[in-house]
């Protein structure tokens, strides 16, 4: 007997009432992406897998799913949108600069399946490749506010660091030269398994105790400049800290004109963001019920698409994770109930009348109406009710003999049951302004 038929572990069906979830989602996505000038593109699924390879950092590279095609090529699903952006824009050259460029597509890692955590999964990203102004950082982040605040989310806070800022901390910590990056790939984990987790795997890693001390005596909370503040003088010597806080400074005044309320955001020096090509400011957001993790994450990797030009290129982008955030705004009961798209079923009396129904649905579509015909081979009016009902379909409209003979067709609300004749030339007009929930 052959197995069932079931989806991979990690890999997801989306049902019709589940993608009209998504598509709201997205649909809002792509608004605030195009009111800020950016424009769509989209990349191939697999790519050479010497383009994905080293990009990501150690960890990362481990996700990435690899194989051989029939051509003997080592290729790979993409591990995110942003190596695919980077190969675009060394491909492309005479892209205009700065290049800003949103995509929406899944992306596939080999996680350990888990809440909130998919094999495969949906980035949106919204990217501004070709300059090094701190007023690029602040629009990402302003587009990133707007978007959330567009789909009902109100408790989010957007989290801000920069990694040169951190690379100062290490050698003002006494990290040795070359072990940063593994300082803060634990570093990294702090939200996950805490300060006395983080401490202990730093310790077991052979790093002094004297180091580690320092470390957190710098990453201690705080709240707004005063965080900046307070490293001033610390790391008064360290090139690098200045500049990542005089980044972080530009930025936030920047987010001040572009209508960001500081409530929006806070400076949190223990957020790392895990991949290694970010190079400047990076951001994630969160959100405080439910605890799901990050919703959105990203920064600055001035030297990424260096690594196909041969030429480094600044840029900055974020992903939004669409996944968690679906989920989210169902925990928060955020989506609007909408179980279909379709706003009205067009019923068939009988065969006489059916050629009239079906005029009556395409005039219908062409005033921009999403008209539905009842298809069923057995399809008396109780059963069409019962399908617009199950459905969830508003309005049912309903043209006999004498609708034909009067002009007019009768509307009947499937939400409270009352009909009325309408008649059939106001018809589109009458829907498209009906309340849709």
């Amino acid at each position: 007997m052959a197995n069932p038929p079931q989806a991979l572990r990690g890999m997801r069906d989306f049902l019709p009432e589940r993608m009209i979830l998504r598509h709201h989602v997205i649909g809002v996505f792509r608004r605030v992406f195009e009111r800020y000038g950016f424009a769509p593109l989209d990349t191939p699924a697999v790519e050479y897998a010497d383009t994905l390879e080293g990009k990501y950092g150690e960890e990362a590279d481990k996700l990435i799913y690899k194989f051989e095609d029939r051509g003997g090529r080592q290729v790979g699903l993409r591990y995110d949108l942003t190596v695919p952006l980077a190969r675009v824009v060394a491909l492309y050259p005479e892209l205009p600069k700065p290049f800003k460029r949103y995509q929406i597509a899944p992306v596939w890692r080999a996680e350990r399946p888990q809440k909130g955590r998919y094999r495969e999964f949906w980035q949106c990203d919204v990217d501004t490749v070709g300059t090094s102004s701190m007023l690029a950082d602040a629009e990402i982040l302003a587009v990133l506010h707007d978007a959330l605040v567009q789909l009902g989310f109100r408790n989010f806070v957007m989290r801000l660091n920069n990694r040169k800022l951190l690379k100062g901390l290490s050698a003002y910590a006494g990290v040795p030269e070359g072990e940063e990056a593994s300082v803060l790939r634990s570093v990294d984990k702090l939200d996950k398994i805490g300060e006395v987790g983080v401490r202990t795997e730093l310790l077991e890693k052979g790093f002094a105790a004297t180091v580690v001390d320092r470390l957190f005596d710098l990453l201690a909370p705080g709240e707004g400049d005063d965080v900046l503040a307070r490293l001033r003088v610390p790391l008064a010597d360290n090139p690098d800290a200045q500049q990542g806080i005089a980044e972080l400074e530009q930025v936030r005044e920047y987010l001040g004109a572009l209508g960001v309320p500081e409530t929006a955001y806070r400076i949190d020096l223990a957020m790392v963001r895990g991949l290694d090509y970010y190079t400047g400011p990076i951001f994630e957001t969160v959100v405080e019920e439910p605890r799901i993790g990050s919703i959105t994450g990203g920064g600055r990797y001035d030297h990424l698409v260096g690594i196909f030009s041969g030429r480094d290129i600044p840029a900055v982008g974020s992903t939004l994770g669409l996944e968690r955030i679906v989920d989210v705004m169902e925990a928060l009961g955020l989506f609007p109930e909408e179980k279909t798209r379709t706003q009205v079923l067009v019923t068939l009396f009988d065969a006489d009348t059916t050629p009239e129904a079906l005029r009556l649905a395409t005039e219908l579509r062409g005033a921009g109406v999403r008209a539905e015909v009842y298809l069923g081979e057995k399809g008396g009016l109780k059963r069409q009710l019962a399908y617009a009902n199950n459905q969830g379909i508003p309005w049912v409209a309903l043209l006999g003999p004498d609708e034909i003979a009067r002009g007019e067709v009768t509307l009947r609300d499937m939400r409270d049951g009352t009909q009325q004749a309408v008649p059939r030339a106001q018809v589109a007009d009458r829907l498209k302004s009906a309340p849709s929930g």
